[in-house]
Protein backbone atom coordinates (compact mmCIF):
# COMPACT_ATOMS: atom_id res chain seq x y z
CA UNK A 1 0.00 0.00 0.00
CA UNK A 2 1.47 3.34 -0.81
CA UNK A 3 1.39 5.86 1.37
CA UNK A 4 1.86 9.97 1.41
CA UNK A 5 4.40 11.24 3.78
CA UNK A 6 4.06 14.59 5.38
CA UNK A 7 6.65 16.42 6.38
CA UNK A 8 6.43 19.81 9.06
CA UNK A 9 8.47 22.56 7.04
CA UNK A 10 8.78 25.45 9.11
CA UNK A 11 5.28 26.63 9.78
CA UNK A 12 3.90 24.87 6.63
CA UNK A 13 2.98 21.68 6.01
CA UNK A 14 3.94 20.01 2.36
CA UNK A 15 2.00 16.33 1.81
CA UNK A 16 3.81 14.62 -0.80
CA UNK A 17 2.31 13.12 -3.70
CA UNK A 18 2.08 9.39 -4.21
CA UNK A 19 5.18 7.35 -5.71
CA UNK A 20 7.41 10.50 -3.94
CA UNK A 21 8.48 8.57 -1.34
CA UNK A 22 12.11 9.53 -1.32
CA UNK A 23 13.19 12.25 1.49
CA UNK A 24 15.38 13.67 -0.79
CA UNK A 25 13.20 14.61 -3.18
CA UNK A 26 10.77 16.10 -1.40
CA UNK A 27 13.55 18.52 -0.07
CA UNK A 28 14.25 19.42 -3.50
CA UNK A 29 10.62 20.29 -3.61
CA UNK A 30 10.52 22.43 -0.49
CA UNK A 31 13.68 24.53 -2.06
CA UNK A 32 11.63 24.86 -4.90
CA UNK A 33 9.02 26.33 -3.43
CA UNK A 34 10.70 28.26 -1.01
CA UNK A 35 12.57 29.67 -3.71
CA UNK A 36 9.45 30.06 -5.83
CA UNK A 37 7.80 32.24 -2.93
CA UNK A 38 10.78 34.38 -2.71
CA UNK A 39 11.46 35.45 -6.01
CA UNK A 40 7.42 36.33 -6.16
CA UNK A 41 8.31 39.46 -4.54
CA UNK A 42 6.24 42.17 -6.24
CA UNK A 43 9.42 44.52 -6.92
CA UNK A 44 10.81 42.11 -9.54
CA UNK A 45 7.55 42.47 -11.19
CA UNK A 46 7.88 42.94 -15.44
CA UNK A 47 11.94 42.23 -13.99
CA UNK A 48 13.90 39.67 -15.69
CA UNK A 49 14.80 36.87 -13.38
CA UNK A 50 17.72 34.64 -13.41
CA UNK A 51 18.55 32.03 -11.02
CA UNK A 52 20.27 28.62 -10.97
CA UNK A 53 21.19 26.45 -7.80
CA UNK A 54 23.65 23.67 -8.50
CA UNK A 55 24.84 20.54 -6.20
CA UNK A 56 28.34 19.85 -7.86
CA UNK A 57 28.25 17.08 -5.60
CA UNK A 58 25.94 15.38 -7.88
CA UNK A 59 26.32 17.66 -10.93
CA UNK A 60 22.21 18.21 -10.02
CA UNK A 61 20.29 21.35 -10.75
CA UNK A 62 18.49 22.10 -7.63
CA UNK A 63 16.65 25.06 -8.62
CA UNK A 64 16.61 27.32 -12.30
CA UNK A 65 14.62 29.99 -12.95
CA UNK A 66 15.22 31.42 -16.54
CA UNK A 67 19.07 29.93 -16.54
CA UNK A 68 20.11 30.23 -20.37
CA UNK A 69 18.27 34.14 -20.52
CA UNK A 70 21.06 36.82 -21.23
CA UNK A 71 21.36 39.31 -18.61
CA UNK A 72 23.64 42.18 -17.70
CA UNK A 73 25.58 41.07 -15.54
CA UNK A 74 27.43 44.11 -14.13
CA UNK A 75 30.62 43.12 -11.94
CA UNK A 76 29.57 39.45 -11.67
CA UNK A 77 31.96 39.87 -15.23
CA UNK A 78 35.02 39.67 -13.07
CA UNK A 79 34.69 36.22 -12.39
CA UNK A 80 34.97 35.28 -16.14
CA UNK A 81 38.27 38.16 -15.71
CA UNK A 82 39.39 36.87 -13.16
CA UNK A 83 39.63 33.06 -13.79
CA UNK A 84 40.57 33.66 -17.05
CA UNK A 85 43.67 35.60 -15.46
CA UNK A 86 44.96 33.16 -13.00
CA UNK A 87 44.44 30.79 -15.85
CA UNK A 88 46.84 33.04 -18.56
CA UNK A 89 48.74 35.08 -16.74
CA UNK A 90 49.04 32.56 -13.58
CA UNK A 91 48.75 33.49 -9.45
CA UNK A 92 52.30 35.01 -9.80
CA UNK A 93 52.20 37.31 -12.12
CA UNK A 94 53.59 41.04 -11.44
CA UNK A 95 53.27 44.16 -13.64
CA UNK A 96 56.68 45.73 -13.56
CA UNK A 97 56.84 49.46 -13.94
CA UNK A 98 60.51 50.70 -14.63
CA UNK A 99 63.14 53.56 -15.17
CA UNK A 100 65.06 53.41 -18.16
CA UNK A 101 68.03 54.92 -20.27
CA UNK A 102 69.96 55.12 -23.44
CA UNK A 103 72.40 57.59 -21.77
CA UNK A 104 75.91 57.66 -20.43
CA UNK A 105 77.21 58.13 -16.89
CA UNK A 106 79.72 60.84 -16.62
CA UNK A 107 80.14 61.02 -12.78
CA UNK A 108 76.53 62.16 -11.17
CA UNK A 109 75.38 63.29 -14.75
CA UNK A 110 73.58 61.27 -16.76
CA UNK A 111 73.94 62.21 -20.60
CA UNK A 112 70.50 61.50 -21.71
CA UNK A 113 66.46 61.14 -21.15
CA UNK A 114 65.26 58.97 -18.52
CA UNK A 115 61.99 56.67 -19.56
CA UNK A 116 59.38 55.88 -17.24
CA UNK A 117 57.90 53.06 -18.62
CA UNK A 118 54.42 51.54 -17.60
CA UNK A 119 53.24 48.10 -17.66
CA UNK A 120 50.07 48.46 -16.93
CA UNK A 121 49.88 48.62 -12.78
CA UNK A 122 46.65 49.21 -11.39
CA UNK A 123 48.27 49.39 -8.06
CA UNK A 124 51.13 51.91 -8.42
CA UNK A 125 51.12 54.08 -5.53
CA UNK A 126 52.79 58.16 -5.37
CA UNK A 127 54.90 56.24 -2.81
CA UNK A 128 56.13 53.80 -5.45
CA UNK A 129 57.11 56.31 -7.44
CA UNK A 130 59.07 57.92 -4.41
CA UNK A 131 61.25 55.08 -4.54
CA UNK A 132 61.80 54.77 -8.11
CA UNK A 133 63.16 58.10 -8.17
CA UNK A 134 65.32 57.39 -4.61
CA UNK A 135 67.15 54.07 -6.47
CA UNK A 136 67.94 57.32 -8.99
CA UNK A 137 69.40 59.34 -6.56
CA UNK A 138 70.85 56.26 -4.65
CA UNK A 139 72.48 55.45 -8.01
CA UNK A 140 74.65 58.60 -7.48
CA UNK A 141 72.41 60.30 -10.74
CA UNK A 142 71.85 64.45 -9.62
CA UNK A 143 71.85 65.93 -13.39
CA UNK A 144 69.87 64.81 -16.18
CA UNK A 145 71.16 66.04 -19.58
CA UNK A 146 68.09 65.11 -21.17
CA UNK A 147 64.50 64.92 -20.40
CA UNK A 148 61.95 62.44 -18.26
CA UNK A 149 59.82 60.50 -20.89
CA UNK A 150 56.94 58.73 -20.03
CA UNK A 151 56.13 55.22 -22.21
CA UNK A 152 52.52 54.20 -21.62
CA UNK A 153 53.10 52.23 -25.39
CA UNK A 154 52.54 48.77 -23.38
CA UNK A 155 48.63 49.43 -23.96
CA UNK A 156 46.43 51.10 -26.46
CA UNK A 157 45.89 54.94 -26.24
CA UNK A 158 42.04 54.01 -25.74
CA UNK A 159 41.38 54.60 -21.83
CA UNK A 160 37.48 54.09 -21.79
CA UNK A 161 35.70 50.40 -22.71
CA UNK A 162 32.76 50.29 -25.07
CA UNK A 163 29.52 50.86 -23.74
CA UNK A 164 30.39 52.71 -20.64
CA UNK A 165 28.42 55.81 -20.28
CA UNK A 166 29.34 59.44 -20.20
CA UNK A 167 27.90 59.91 -17.07
CA UNK A 168 30.18 57.78 -15.14
CA UNK A 169 33.10 59.46 -16.48
CA UNK A 170 34.07 61.78 -13.71
CA UNK A 171 33.99 58.81 -10.82
CA UNK A 172 37.01 57.20 -9.80
CA UNK A 173 35.35 53.72 -10.31
CA UNK A 174 35.23 54.70 -14.31
CA UNK A 175 38.53 55.82 -14.74
CA UNK A 176 40.42 55.69 -17.82
CA UNK A 177 42.56 52.73 -17.99
CA UNK A 178 46.50 53.17 -18.86
CA UNK A 179 50.01 51.28 -18.58
CA UNK A 180 51.39 54.58 -16.62
CA UNK A 181 49.14 55.36 -13.76
CA UNK A 182 48.78 56.01 -9.83
CA UNK A 183 46.41 54.97 -7.14
CA UNK A 184 45.89 57.53 -4.22
CA UNK A 185 44.93 54.78 -2.11
CA UNK A 186 45.50 51.30 -0.75
CA UNK A 187 42.27 50.44 -2.12
CA UNK A 188 44.53 51.20 -5.53
CA UNK A 189 41.87 53.08 -7.20
CA UNK A 190 44.14 53.57 -10.36
CA UNK A 191 43.29 56.64 -12.19
CA UNK A 192 42.24 58.90 -9.19
CA UNK A 193 42.68 61.32 -7.10
CA UNK A 194 41.30 62.47 -3.66
CA UNK A 195 40.02 65.47 -3.57
CA UNK A 196 40.17 66.78 0.05
CA UNK A 197 37.68 69.71 1.40
CA UNK A 198 38.30 71.28 4.63
CA UNK A 199 36.27 73.93 6.36
CA UNK A 200 37.32 77.61 7.51
CA UNK A 201 35.47 80.47 8.86
CA UNK A 202 31.58 80.72 8.27
CA UNK A 203 31.75 82.80 5.04
CA UNK A 204 35.05 81.87 3.66
CA UNK A 205 35.73 79.81 1.02
CA UNK A 206 36.82 76.13 2.05
CA UNK A 207 40.28 74.36 1.63
CA UNK A 208 41.16 72.30 -1.20
CA UNK A 209 44.17 70.40 -2.18
CA UNK A 210 44.57 66.61 -3.98
CA UNK A 211 45.88 63.60 -2.89
CA UNK A 212 48.40 62.76 -3.99
CA UNK A 213 49.44 66.62 -5.15
CA UNK A 214 49.67 66.87 -8.84
CA UNK A 215 49.03 69.41 -12.03
CA UNK A 216 46.64 66.53 -13.54
CA UNK A 217 43.65 68.23 -12.40
CA UNK A 218 42.91 71.56 -11.92
CA UNK A 219 40.77 72.20 -8.92
CA UNK A 220 38.21 75.21 -9.01
CA UNK A 221 37.06 76.30 -5.66
CA UNK A 222 33.46 77.67 -5.40
CA UNK A 223 32.64 76.10 -2.52
CA UNK A 224 31.97 78.28 1.19
CA UNK A 225 31.59 77.21 4.68
CA UNK A 226 28.57 77.33 6.24
CA UNK A 227 27.11 78.14 9.53
CA UNK A 228 28.03 75.49 12.28
CA UNK A 229 25.15 72.60 12.30
CA UNK A 230 24.58 73.27 8.96
CA UNK A 231 23.56 70.59 6.58
CA UNK A 232 26.34 69.86 4.10
CA UNK A 233 26.06 70.69 0.27
CA UNK A 234 28.87 69.53 -1.15
CA UNK A 235 29.37 68.90 -5.00
CA UNK A 236 32.79 67.65 -6.15
CA UNK A 237 32.57 66.94 -10.28
CA UNK A 238 34.87 66.70 -12.79
CA UNK A 239 33.49 68.79 -15.69
CA UNK A 240 32.85 66.22 -18.76
CA UNK A 241 35.90 66.21 -21.40
CA UNK A 242 38.48 68.48 -19.12
CA UNK A 243 40.43 68.30 -16.64
CA UNK A 244 38.74 70.64 -14.66
CA UNK A 245 37.11 69.27 -10.90
CA UNK A 246 34.72 71.66 -9.67
CA UNK A 247 34.35 71.82 -6.20
CA UNK A 248 31.03 73.88 -5.01
CA UNK A 249 28.22 74.14 -2.32
CA UNK A 250 28.98 74.35 1.04
CA UNK A 251 30.72 72.32 4.31
CA UNK A 252 29.22 73.75 8.21
CA UNK A 253 32.53 75.36 10.21
CA UNK A 254 34.07 73.17 12.31
CA UNK A 255 33.40 69.42 10.78
CA UNK A 256 35.82 67.51 9.88
CA UNK A 257 37.93 66.91 6.64
CA UNK A 258 36.12 64.85 3.66
CA UNK A 259 37.46 63.42 1.30
CA UNK A 260 35.75 62.74 -2.75
CA UNK A 261 37.23 60.92 -5.57
CA UNK A 262 37.71 61.73 -9.22
CA UNK A 263 39.05 60.30 -12.03
CA UNK A 264 41.65 62.19 -13.74
CA UNK A 265 41.14 62.24 -17.52
CA UNK A 266 44.70 61.37 -18.44
CA UNK A 267 46.51 58.76 -16.22
CA UNK A 268 50.12 58.90 -17.92
CA UNK A 269 50.38 62.82 -17.69
CA UNK A 270 49.21 62.28 -13.90
CA UNK A 271 52.21 59.12 -13.29
CA UNK A 272 54.57 61.37 -14.60
CA UNK A 273 53.87 64.29 -13.00
CA UNK A 274 53.99 62.52 -9.53
CA UNK A 275 57.05 61.01 -11.06
CA UNK A 276 58.75 63.96 -11.90
CA UNK A 277 57.51 65.36 -8.62
CA UNK A 278 59.78 62.62 -6.70
CA UNK A 279 62.49 63.80 -8.74
CA UNK A 280 62.45 67.10 -7.82
CA UNK A 281 62.63 66.39 -4.08
CA UNK A 282 65.45 64.40 -3.96
CA UNK A 283 67.48 67.17 -5.81
CA UNK A 284 67.51 65.70 -9.50
CA UNK A 285 67.38 67.89 -12.36
CA UNK A 286 66.01 67.64 -15.87
CA UNK A 287 65.36 69.53 -18.53
CA UNK A 288 61.87 68.93 -19.53
CA UNK A 289 58.87 65.81 -19.45
CA UNK A 290 56.94 64.47 -22.64
CA UNK A 291 56.37 61.42 -23.66
CA UNK A 292 57.66 58.31 -25.87
CA UNK A 293 58.49 54.86 -26.48
CA UNK A 294 61.47 53.51 -24.91
CA UNK A 295 64.22 52.63 -27.17
CA UNK A 296 65.14 48.59 -26.92
CA UNK A 297 68.56 49.01 -26.33
CA UNK A 298 67.34 50.98 -23.19
CA UNK A 299 68.85 49.61 -19.62
CA UNK A 300 67.15 49.24 -16.43
CA UNK A 301 68.35 51.67 -13.81
CA UNK A 302 65.50 51.11 -11.58
CA UNK A 303 62.62 48.76 -11.20
CA UNK A 304 58.88 48.17 -9.18
CA UNK A 305 57.05 44.89 -9.49
CA UNK A 306 53.50 44.58 -8.49
CA UNK A 307 51.95 42.19 -5.89
CA UNK A 308 51.62 39.05 -7.45
CA UNK A 309 48.27 38.14 -8.81
CA UNK A 310 47.24 36.06 -6.22
CA UNK A 311 47.29 39.08 -3.54
CA UNK A 312 45.91 41.56 -5.69
CA UNK A 313 42.52 39.77 -6.20
CA UNK A 314 41.62 40.49 -3.08
CA UNK A 315 40.95 44.22 -3.75
CA UNK A 316 40.25 43.43 -7.02
CA UNK A 317 37.03 41.46 -6.35
CA UNK A 318 36.39 42.10 -2.32
CA UNK A 319 35.92 45.69 -3.37
CA UNK A 320 34.88 45.18 -6.86
CA UNK A 321 37.83 47.33 -8.94
CA UNK A 322 37.12 48.31 -12.37
CA UNK A 323 40.68 49.24 -12.78
CA UNK A 324 41.91 46.13 -12.10
CA UNK A 325 39.32 44.00 -14.29
CA UNK A 326 40.63 46.59 -17.24
CA UNK A 327 44.12 46.52 -16.27
CA UNK A 328 44.14 42.43 -16.60
CA UNK A 329 42.66 42.10 -19.63
CA UNK A 330 44.88 44.11 -21.61
CA UNK A 331 47.71 42.51 -19.34
CA UNK A 332 46.40 39.45 -21.16
CA UNK A 333 46.51 40.70 -24.07
CA UNK A 334 49.87 42.23 -24.09
CA UNK A 335 51.40 38.66 -22.43
CA UNK A 336 49.58 36.24 -24.65
CA UNK A 337 48.49 38.19 -28.18
CA UNK A 338 51.35 41.03 -27.73
CA UNK A 339 48.95 44.11 -28.16
CA UNK A 340 47.76 45.14 -24.75
CA UNK A 341 43.93 46.20 -25.92
CA UNK A 342 40.51 44.92 -24.93
CA UNK A 343 40.18 42.77 -28.58
CA UNK A 344 42.88 41.01 -27.93
CA UNK A 345 42.52 40.49 -24.05
CA UNK A 346 39.06 39.49 -24.33
CA UNK A 347 40.08 37.07 -26.57
CA UNK A 348 42.44 35.38 -24.51
CA UNK A 349 39.28 35.69 -21.75
CA UNK A 350 36.88 33.54 -24.29
CA UNK A 351 40.13 31.21 -25.41
CA UNK A 352 40.18 30.55 -21.93
CA UNK A 353 36.66 30.06 -20.65
CA UNK A 354 36.37 27.81 -23.94
CA UNK A 355 39.09 25.48 -22.18
CA UNK A 356 36.80 25.26 -19.25
CA UNK A 357 33.63 24.02 -21.46
CA UNK A 358 31.73 27.67 -21.63
CA UNK A 359 30.95 28.57 -25.28
CA UNK A 360 32.31 31.55 -26.24
CA UNK A 361 29.17 31.88 -28.74
CA UNK A 362 26.45 32.29 -25.99
CA UNK A 363 27.88 35.34 -24.16
CA UNK A 364 29.43 38.76 -24.49
CA UNK A 365 31.52 40.56 -22.86
CA UNK A 366 32.85 44.52 -24.00
CA UNK A 367 35.10 44.77 -20.70
CA UNK A 368 36.38 43.70 -17.93
CA UNK A 369 34.73 45.50 -15.31
CA UNK A 370 31.03 44.58 -16.28
CA UNK A 371 30.66 48.09 -16.30
CA UNK A 372 29.99 48.31 -19.85
CA UNK A 373 25.76 47.91 -20.53
CA UNK A 374 26.69 45.95 -23.37
CA UNK A 375 27.99 42.86 -21.64
CA UNK A 376 25.54 39.79 -21.21
CA UNK A 377 25.83 36.43 -19.64
CA UNK A 378 23.43 34.13 -18.23
CA UNK A 379 23.17 32.80 -14.82
CA UNK A 380 23.92 29.17 -16.07
CA UNK A 381 27.19 30.09 -17.56
CA UNK A 382 28.30 32.03 -14.25
CA UNK A 383 27.43 28.85 -12.37
CA UNK A 384 29.33 26.50 -14.50
CA UNK A 385 32.21 28.96 -14.23
CA UNK A 386 31.84 28.95 -10.53
CA UNK A 387 31.71 24.85 -10.58
CA UNK A 388 34.57 23.96 -12.41
CA UNK A 389 37.12 26.79 -11.08
CA UNK A 390 36.44 24.23 -8.07
CA UNK A 391 38.66 22.05 -9.97
CA UNK A 392 41.74 24.34 -10.70
CA UNK A 393 44.86 24.79 -8.72
CA UNK A 394 44.61 28.42 -7.73
CA UNK A 395 40.61 27.67 -6.35
CA UNK A 396 41.41 27.89 -2.72
CA UNK A 397 43.69 31.33 -3.27
CA UNK A 398 40.26 32.77 -5.52
CA UNK A 399 37.74 31.56 -3.57
CA UNK A 400 39.27 33.35 -0.22
CA UNK A 401 39.37 36.61 -2.62
CA UNK A 402 35.68 37.04 -2.88
CA UNK A 403 33.39 39.05 -0.55
CA UNK A 404 32.83 37.14 2.58
CA UNK A 405 28.72 37.29 3.77
CA UNK A 406 28.28 39.35 6.76
CA UNK A 407 32.53 39.25 7.96
CA UNK A 408 33.08 42.75 9.27
CA UNK A 409 36.61 43.08 8.13
CA UNK A 410 36.50 45.03 4.99
CA UNK A 411 38.84 43.36 3.27
CA UNK A 412 37.64 40.13 4.43
CA UNK A 413 33.82 41.09 3.61
CA UNK A 414 34.42 43.63 1.31
CA UNK A 415 30.89 44.37 -1.23
CA UNK A 416 29.28 41.77 1.42
CA UNK A 417 30.33 42.57 4.82
CA UNK A 418 26.96 44.76 5.48
CA UNK A 419 24.75 41.72 4.20
CA UNK A 420 22.97 38.69 5.95
CA UNK A 421 24.23 39.53 8.92
CA UNK A 422 22.78 37.04 12.14
CA UNK A 423 22.04 35.14 9.56
CA UNK A 424 22.82 30.96 8.70
CA UNK A 425 24.50 32.76 5.45
CA UNK A 426 27.16 34.93 7.81
CA UNK A 427 30.84 33.64 7.24
CA UNK A 428 29.30 31.27 5.47
CA UNK A 429 28.60 32.42 1.91
CA UNK A 430 31.99 33.73 -0.79
CA UNK A 431 29.93 35.38 -3.65
CA UNK A 432 30.59 38.11 -6.09
CA UNK A 433 28.03 41.06 -5.93
CA UNK A 434 27.11 43.23 -9.25
CA UNK A 435 25.39 46.57 -8.84
CA UNK A 436 24.54 49.04 -11.84
CA UNK A 437 21.29 51.09 -12.32
CA UNK A 438 18.75 48.28 -13.12
CA UNK A 439 20.80 45.35 -12.29
CA UNK A 440 22.07 43.64 -9.28
CA UNK A 441 23.98 40.04 -9.17
CA UNK A 442 24.64 37.70 -6.77
CA UNK A 443 26.77 34.28 -7.25
CA UNK A 444 29.01 31.94 -5.62
CA UNK A 445 29.24 29.51 -3.26
CA UNK A 446 26.87 28.74 0.49
CA UNK A 447 27.19 25.50 2.31
CA UNK A 448 24.37 24.09 3.56
CA UNK A 449 23.88 22.28 7.07
CA UNK A 450 24.35 18.96 6.21
CA UNK A 451 28.00 20.84 5.12
CA UNK A 452 27.30 20.77 1.31
CA UNK A 453 29.01 22.82 -0.95
CA UNK A 454 26.45 25.00 -3.54
CA UNK A 455 27.20 26.75 -6.56
CA UNK A 456 24.07 29.43 -7.60
CA UNK A 457 23.82 32.70 -9.16
CA UNK A 458 21.26 35.23 -9.02
CA UNK A 459 20.72 38.08 -11.64
CA UNK A 460 18.06 40.09 -12.14
CA UNK A 461 17.64 43.13 -14.41
CA UNK A 462 14.88 46.02 -14.82
CA UNK A 463 13.69 46.38 -12.06
CA UNK A 464 12.62 50.06 -11.49
CA UNK A 465 12.86 50.81 -7.93
CA UNK A 466 15.80 50.26 -5.25
CA UNK A 467 17.88 46.94 -6.08
CA UNK A 468 16.41 44.04 -4.35
CA UNK A 469 19.07 42.61 -2.89
CA UNK A 470 17.16 41.67 0.10
CA UNK A 471 15.54 39.29 -2.26
CA UNK A 472 19.04 38.08 -3.80
CA UNK A 473 20.15 37.40 0.04
CA UNK A 474 16.97 35.92 1.10
CA UNK A 475 17.96 33.33 -2.10
CA UNK A 476 21.04 32.53 -0.43
CA UNK A 477 20.01 32.23 3.78
CA UNK A 478 17.26 29.61 2.58
CA UNK A 479 19.99 27.58 0.33
CA UNK A 480 22.40 28.02 3.86
CA UNK A 481 19.34 26.52 5.77
CA UNK A 482 18.90 23.49 3.46
CA UNK A 483 19.39 20.10 4.23
CA UNK A 484 18.56 19.11 7.86
CA UNK A 485 15.75 20.07 9.65
CA UNK A 486 12.64 21.93 8.88
CA UNK A 487 13.83 22.82 5.73
CA UNK A 488 11.20 25.86 4.83
CA UNK A 489 11.38 29.81 5.37
CA UNK A 490 8.69 31.36 7.37
CA UNK A 491 5.76 32.37 5.48
CA UNK A 492 4.82 35.50 4.01
CA UNK A 493 4.03 37.74 6.88
CA UNK A 494 2.22 40.45 5.08
CA UNK A 495 0.78 38.35 2.14
CA UNK A 496 2.26 40.99 -0.43
CA UNK A 497 4.92 38.13 -2.03
CA UNK A 498 7.50 39.59 0.31
CA UNK A 499 9.88 36.87 2.56
CA UNK A 500 10.49 36.92 6.10
CA UNK A 501 13.83 36.20 5.33
CA UNK A 502 14.52 39.61 3.78
CA UNK A 503 18.16 41.13 4.63
CA UNK A 504 19.11 44.29 4.98
CA UNK A 505 21.86 45.85 3.11
CA UNK A 506 24.52 47.99 4.43
CA UNK A 507 22.19 50.95 5.93
CA UNK A 508 25.61 53.31 5.16
CA UNK A 509 24.76 52.87 1.50
CA UNK A 510 23.42 56.88 0.68
CA UNK A 511 20.25 56.18 -1.67
CA UNK A 512 21.30 57.93 -4.53
CA UNK A 513 23.68 55.62 -4.66
CA UNK A 514 22.24 52.50 -3.53
CA UNK A 515 22.72 51.16 -7.58
CA UNK A 516 26.05 50.92 -7.46
CA UNK A 517 28.49 49.02 -5.75
CA UNK A 518 28.86 49.81 -2.31
CA UNK A 519 32.57 50.16 -2.47
CA UNK A 520 32.47 52.18 -5.03
CA UNK A 521 30.52 55.06 -3.30
CA UNK A 522 33.56 53.50 0.04
CA UNK A 523 30.47 52.97 2.44
CA UNK A 524 31.35 48.89 2.71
Amino acid sequence: MRRALVLLVGFTVLLAVPGAASPVGSTRSSLRADLDRILSDSRLEGASVGVVVRDPATDRILYRRSPHRRLVPASNAKLFTSVAALEALGPDFRFRTGVLTTGMRRGGVLLGDLYLRGGGDPTMLASDYRRLADRIADAGIRVVRGDVLADDSHFDDRGLANGWMAIDEPYYYAAPVSALTVAPNTDYDAGSVVVRVRPTRRGQPVRVSSHPETDAVEIVNRARTLAPGATARLSVRRAHGTDRVIVSGGVPAGSGTRRVFSSVPDPTAYALDVFRRALVERGITFEGVGEAVTPERARVLAEHRSMPLRRMLVPFLKLSNNGHAEALVKAMGRVVRGEGNWQAGLRVVRNRMAALGIEPGDYRLVDGSGLSTLDSLAPAQLAELLDVARERPWFETWKRALPLAGASDRMTGGTLRGRMRGTPAEGNVSAKTGSMTGVSALSGYVRTRTDRQLVFSVVFNGFLAAPPREVQDAVVVRLARHGAGAEGAPPDPDGRGRSSVEVADTPSTPPDEAMFECSWSKSC
